[in-house]
């Protein structure tokens, strides 16, 4: 089954609902989108409540993935907020409902978001990706190449501290297409 994905979707109260619900099951599975399990809606809300209003006033774009009617996937682009940094975004909370996972949608929500960002002129896209959960090399079957890391910048537990791993995916003509799973 493949996606369809909707860009920039009207933010009724009952999908922002949808959305905190996907964020929820995918921090609960231990998804690496800004928590650490255990969460409750109200618990993802005090993120998701910014990332809304970054959507609905601007600037920040959402891209969302259906399984037929059903909200599976979803990342933001962000905005850096700095004029010299318009040519390139910050993906976040990518993420995959879990029940879901090894059915390709990871991959295609990545490629639309590739595809998407080349449609609106971006030079290059970034993402940062907690260690320790094999999403480096995810990201570099995708094309992404580390580009840093922040050592012990993420405490997932007193005792557990991970690395921030810094990934870029250029789209320039030159840099080409990313590689191919």
């Amino acid at each position: 089954m493949s996606l369809r994905f909707v860009l920039d979707p009207d933010l009724t109260p009952e999908l922002r609902e949808r959305i905190v619900s996907l964020w929820t099951d995918v921090s609960n599975a231990g998804g690496a989108v800004g928590f650490v399990p255990p969460v409750t809606p109200d618990d993802v809300r005090t993120l998701a409540d910014p990332m809304f209003a970054g959507v609905t006033d601007g600037p920040d774009r959402l891209l969302l993935g259906y399984a037929d009617d059903r909200l599976v996937a979803a990342l933001v682009f962000t905005d850096n907020r700095f004029h010299l940094k318009t040519h390139w975004c910050v993906l976040k909370r990518v993420m995959v409902h879990p029940d879901t996972q090894g059915k390709g949608y990871g991959l295609a929500l990545m490629r639309e978001a590739e595809r998407l960002g080349r449609d609106l002129g971006l030079a290059a896209l970034h993402v940062t990706v907690r260690d320790g959960l094999g999403l480096t090399d995810f990201y570099r079957r995708l094309g992404y190449r580390e580009i840093g890391r922040l050592p012990g910048a993420l405490r997932v537990a007193p005792g557990d501290d991970r690395d921030e791993v810094l990934m870029w995916l250029d789209l320039t003509p030159a840099a080409g297409v990313g590689t191919p799973v």
